[in-house]
C-alpha cells in the first residue's frame, strides 16, 4: 500500500510509519515535526513564521508538496487542524485530500472538538482536563481551547471532517469515548487502536532488575510551566515534593524544565518512576515510552482504560493509578518509596506491558486491517 501520514503529535505517525514500513509498505510522513520537538519526517511541513514573507514561503512549500499527495492508498490526518494554518483556511486541503486518494481518516490523537465537548458535559468521564466530577474546569488555557474547539472555527471543520472521512482511529480511551458520546455519526466508523512503541533495548531495565533495596526511588518530573496547571504537573509535584520531605534519604527528584528533548530523555530514562497527566485515564506516549524502558509510571490508568485496552488478554496492571488529587498522589507516591522491593517487578511488567499492547508492528497490522476495512 501507499500511504500517507499527514501531521504528528508526539511521534505517533513517524513511529507508526517504522511499523508500516517493517510490513513492506511505502509509507510518507509530510508533519511539523511536532514543532519544537522536531520530530522525523520525510517531508517538513513546518511554518517558520507568521510574517507575510515567511507566510508566503510556507504556502508556496504546501502547493509544491501537495501536488505530490495523490494516488494514495490511505491518507491519515493527525487532526482537523494538520496544518498550521487557520482552520477556516485548511477545509480546501482536506478536500483536496479527498479528492485524490482512495481513502482519508482522521486520527483523535489530542485536542479536538468531541474532546472538549465530553469534558464540559461533566458526565462522559468522572475527571478529564475540562472537569472534575460535576464542575467545569475554566480558566486559563481551558478558555482558550473551549473558544477554539467547542464552537469556533476549529469545531466546525472537526464536526465536517468527522462526517466526510472514511474512518476514524482513536489513540486513547478518552477519545474514543469522546467521540462514541457526541459524534454518533462516526460511531460506526470508530476503533480504538493503540499507540505505536518501538522497543529497543534498554538499559534502565537492567538497572532496575539490579537495583539495591537502599537505593533512592528516582522520581523524575518534566514542567511544562505554561501547561502546569492543565496538565496536573502542579499538584503533583508539590505531592512529590512532600514526599521528599518525609523520606529525604531514599527519594531523589530528577524536574526537567525548559531542557532540550535529548536531556530530557536522558534524565527520564535514568529514573526509576515518571508522573505524567493527572487528569489523564490512560498513558499517552511519553508515559509508553518511558514504560517500555522500563520505568514505572505514576498517573492514569482507570479500568474503563484496562478494559478498551485488554480484553481481558495479559491482566497486568504496572501504572501506578492516581485520582486528580494531592492526597491521592502524595498516598501512592509514598507507596512506592515504603515498597521499594517492588520496584523491579513493576519495572519489568511496565515494559511488558507495551510490548504485548504498543509494540510499532503489531500495531501496523491493526491499522493495516482498519484501512482496509473502511
Amino acid at each position: 500500500m501507499r500511504i500517507l501520514l499527514l501531521g504528528d503529535y508526539s511521534n505517533v505517525h513517524a513511529t507508526l510509519a517504522e511499523g508500516l514500513r517493517a510490513l513492506g509498505h511505502d509509507v510518507v510522513v509530510a508533519s511539523d515535526g511536532d514543532g519544537w520537538k522536531n520530530y522525523p519526517r520525510d517531508i517538513d511541513l513546518r511554518r517558520y513564521g507568521l510574517d507575510a514573507f515567511q507566510t508566503s514561503k510556507f504556502l508556496l512549500r504546501l502547493w509544491w508538496n501537495f501536488r505530490k499527495f495523490k494516488g494514495f492508498d490511505v491518507v491519515q490526518i493527525i487532526n482537523p487542524v494538520f496544518l498550521q494554518l487557520k482552520a477556516e483556511k485548511i477545509l480546501p486541503y482536506y478536500k483536496y485530500l479527498k479528492r485524490h486518494n482512495k481513502k482519508v481518516f482522521m486520527a483523535a490523537f489530542g485536542m479536538d472538538h468531541y474532546w472538549v465537548k465530553a469534558g464540559l458535559d461533566c458526565k462522559t468521564f468522572r475527571y478529564s482536563d475540562f472537569n472534575i466530577g460535576a464542575e467545569q474546569r475554566r480558566g486559563g488555557e481551558n478558555d482558550v481551547f473551549i473558544a477554539d474547539w467547542l464552537e469556533g472555527p476549529k469545531g466546525r471543520l472537526n464536526e465536517y471532517i468527522a462526517k466526510d472521512c472514511d474512518g476514524i482511529p482513536a489513540g486513547l480511551y478518552e477519545y474514543w469515548a469522546s467521540y462514541k458520546a457526541h459524534c454518533p455519526e462516526a460511531v460506526e466508523k470508530m476503533q480504538y487502536i493503540p499507540f505505536p512503541i518501538k522497543l529497543e533495548e534498554s538499559n534502565n531495565q537492567k538497572m532496575g532488575d539490579k537495583k539495591q533495596k537502599s537505593d533512592k526511588v528516582r522520581f523524575f518530573i518534566g514542567i511544562q510551566k505554561a501547561r502546569s496547571v492543565y496538565k496536573g504537573t502542579d499538584i503533583m509535584l508539590r505531592a512529590l515534593e512532600r514526599v521528599e520531605q518525609r523520606y529525604p534519604d531514599l527519594v531523589d527528584i530528577r524536574r526537567a524544565e525548559s531542557v532540550p528533548f535529548a536531556e530530557y530523555k536522558q534524565m527520564m530514562n535514568s529514573s526509576d518512576v515518571i508522573l505524567d497527566q493527572l487528569y489523564s485515564y490512560t498513558p499517552a506516549m511519553n508515559a509508553l515510552q518511558a514504560m517500555s524502558q522500563g520505568l514505572i509510571v505514576v498517573g492514569g490508568a482507570e479500568p474503563e482504560y484496562y478494559e478498551l485496552q485488554e480484553k481481558g488478554v495479559s491482566g497486568l496492571r504496572p501504572i501506578i493509578n492516581v485520582e486528580p488529587n494531592e492526597a491521592s498522589v502524595f498516598e501512592k507516591l509514598c507507596w512506592l518509596v515504603e515498597h521499594s522491593k517492588e520496584i523491579p517487578r513493576l519495572k519489568r511488567e511496565s515494559r511488558e506491558f507495551v510490548k504485548i499492547y504498543h509494540d510499532h508492528v503489531k500495531v501496523a497490522r491493526q491499522y493495516l486491517d482498519f484501512w482496509d476495512k473502511k
